[in-house]
């Protein structure tokens, strides 16, 4: 089973409005990366293909593409290539935010 992690302000303590990661802030953000670019759609294939709709940012590392995606709040991202821990770590970091496992 793939481990999955989640970017989050949950646990910190600051105002109420800067408690959540907003949209703006996270496509603000992920713009001044050149390694990383927007996508309203992130297709899975495989013996079949599925379609998820969504706010995915797309990490490319080497010959992979790998998503971080946004949904109410926080930042989601599979631990299955581990060379995404280091990248998603820095993300947190400079989002000041933690990571927690689910």
């Amino acid at each position: 089973m793939a481990q999955r992690y989640r970017i989050t302000r949950e646990f910190q303590e600051m105002d109420q409005s800067e408690q959540t990661i907003s949209l703006e802030e996270t496509k603000s953000y992920f713009i001044t990366k050149p390694e990383f670019t927007y996508s309203s759609v992130f297709t899975v294939k495989g013996e079949t293909s599925m379609t998820i709709e969504g706010e995915f940012f797309m990490w490319s590392y080497g010959d992979v593409s790998i998503p971080f995606r946004y949904f109410q709040g926080d930042i989601y991202v599979s631990g299955t290539n581990e060379a995404v821990i280091p990248k998603m770590l820095e993300v947190a970091s400079e989002l000041r935010a933690d990571v927690v496992e689910g």
